[in-house]
């Protein structure tokens, strides 16, 4: 059997660490996808429900606050570039599948189902954190904020208390 390469993890640390500085340092902001997402989601309703769109403070902050439309924020090039390159860097490994993985106990439904649901809630919780993984825990670690520690903090502690409970869904 083959055996699969990957990144060091160290050096993948080292690496993700000196992108997060780098973009403090050009952006003088930090990254972040769930800003992508939301400029998704502000489009398509400003295209599905223009009028709610127009009446929704969310939405109308939103769209005030990006003149040039949501989708010409940088974070939305940001992710697709991040999706080109996982899609290319998995083309040119041989790692390129279509399958779901998961444990021999559950099925391929099981697994996608909690994924939804777990990206769902993930999503949910990065509205009322006012950001995700990326942005609040990374990005503010990389500059040493105290808010990024505690998210961190919170998002590996709640994931370590809670992996007992949904164990069954992996090994």
């Amino acid at each position: 059997m083959k055996q699969t390469k990957y990144i060091n993890p160290y050096l993948g640390g080292v690496l993700l660490g000196i992108v997060l500085l780098a973009a403090n340092f050009i952006s003088g902001r930090g990254l972040g996808a769930s800003g992508a997402l939301k400029s998704v989601v502000v489009a398509t309703t400003n295209v599905v429900a223009p009028e709610h769109a127009g009446n929704a403070v969310f939405y109308k902050q939103y769209n005030d606050s990006h003149p040039d439309g949501p989708m010409k924020s940088w974070l939305v090039f940001l992710m697709l570039g991040v999706v080109a390159g996982g899609f290319m860097s998995g083309a040119i490994a041989g790692r390129l599948k279509f399958k779901v993985e998961h444990s021999p106990k559950i099925s391929s439904k099981r697994r996608l189902v909690f994924a939804l649901a777990g990206g769902i809630l993930f999503g949910f919780g990065s509205q009322l954190g006012r950001g995700c993984t990326s942005g609040s825990a990374l990005s503010g670690m990389a500059v040493l904020s105290l808010g990024g520690i505690v998210t961190m903090a919170a998002i590996f502690g709640t994931g370590y208390a809670l992996a007992y409970f949904v164990r069954k869904n992996w090994i």
